[in-house]
């Protein structure tokens, strides 16, 4: 077995192909809050602003939303609003509690606190509410969630709801995986959404006011120069860590498969130097994994045995058996698919270890995860998520803005 053992990092076999290898040359991608700026934020004029924002929301230049917006004449803002993570996005916790902007002193509404949506009071005074935070592309990441939450809040006070929008870091172009069921929508599943959607935040924005019919006033302010097929390596933009543990765009784009396990009892790398490139548990055997999962040769993709120690989260301080992930062509490369493959393996591996029934908490699809359980193999379990998939992309042609 190839292996080294790392304290709150790891390292494996072989150099690492870059995501953005053979991309094309960055483009000048404007976002929905450059736009705004170059024309001297007159969609906004006369308004009373409640901004809902973190880290990830600034222009080009790396200037954040707050302080354009705190600047801008004949615009006025009175409130912020933060979701998990936190304005800075920094906090690893399960609750948030409200503060105050330190540059403005303007206060901070947490979003992820013992309130998930604006209440009356918050929004007191406010007649538009600004949406601007940096979406992954995978439905379980909550952002949306607190996107759609406050766009129901809106409309309940009849208040106008404006999305600076922003690419989908992992394209625009590609939508796989199961749908959420009908009725088990929650925080880490606001919408009927497969894992990957393929839309950014406006696109969004638009099917959640169509399809649960708020009425609302909606705006969404377009990205310019953005390409759907685009990664985000190809914007031109910098690049903000979305949430503590997303720091990188291979990161981002293994998330929609790997984040799936972490609710079951794997770590999925977080207290390591690399979340989301790696997964594993005491109980693994990592040689039989990679092995089987090679033999399968997945498009894209290769995996390798290694061992590793979080130093925090899951199995902190615990010497993990586990399995390093390297993308070897993005294009091809289809991480729901290797999500649910992996999920497969240890279901048929590992029976009485891995803990099944967890796999349910983001994967929200009983038929699905019956498959797993009874040990179909992929293209079998395809085929059980397919209609919904196909179903939803003709939802989705709706409500796209971008070519």
């Amino acid at each position: 077995m190839v292996s080294w053992c790392t304290v709150g990092s790891w390292v494996y076999a072989g150099e690492s192909a870059a995501p953005g290898s053979g991309s094309t040359p960055a483009a000048t991608v404007l976002t929905g809050i450059d736009v705004l700026e170059r024309d001297g934020f007159r969609q906004l004029a006369g308004r009373t602003i409640g901004l809902i924002t973190n880290q990830t929301g600034i222009n080009r230049s790396a200037v954040s939303d707050i302080q354009l917006l705190h600047a801008a004449a004949d615009v006025k803002l009175v409130a912020i609003f933060s979701p998990e993570h936190g304005l800075f996005g920094q906090l690893d916790v399960p609750l948030i509690e409200n503060s105050a902007d330190p540059a403005t002193g303007i206060k901070v509404y947490s979003l992820y606190g013992s309130n998930r949506r604006p209440t009356r009071e918050m929004l007191e005074g406010i007649d538009t509410l600004v949406f601007d935070i940096q979406d992954i592309g995978s439905r379980f990441y909550t952002y949306i969630s607190t996107m759609g939450n406050a766009m129901q809040a809106a409309a309940e006070n009849d208040i106008r709801f404006v999305v600076l929008d922003r690419p989908n870091p992992i394209n625009g172009s590609t939508v796989s995986g199961p749908v959420v069921d009908e009725g088990r929508q929650s925080f880490t599943g606001f919408h009927r959404l497969p894992v990957r959607h393929g839309m950014t935040t406006g696109e969004l924005a638009r099917m959640f006011n169509a399809e649960l019919r708020l009425g609302l006033a909606l705006e969404v302010i377009p990205l310019e120069g953005w390409r759907r097929s685009d990664f985000y390596d190809a914007s031109g933009l910098p690049w903000v860590n979305p949430s503590p543990n997303m720091r990188s765009l291979t990161e981002a784009l293994l998330y929609p498969g790997i984040g799936l396990l972490e609710t079951t009892n794997l770590s999925v790398g977080r207290g390591t130097d690399t979340p989301f490139e790696l997964f594993g548990a005491p109980w693994l055997d990592a040689d039989l994994l990679a092995r089987e999962l090679n033999a399968l040769k997945l498009p894209g993709v290769v995996f390798s045995p290694l061992q590793f120690t979080p130093d925090a989260s899951k199995f902190a301080g615990e010497l993990c058996q586990g399995v390093a992930i390297r993308i070897t062509d993005r294009e091809r490369f289809e991480p729901v698919r290797a999500g649910l493959v992996i999920a497969l393996q240890l279901r048929q591996h590992f029976p009485a270890q891995w803990e099944i029934d967890s796999y349910d908490r983001l994967l929200v699809n009983a038929a699905v995860l019956q498959a797993v359980r009874d040990g179909r193999n992929y293209e079998e379990t395809e085929r059980i998520f397919a209609p919904g998939l196909e179903e939803f992309k003709r939802r989705r042609a709706l409500y796209l803005i971008y070519p």
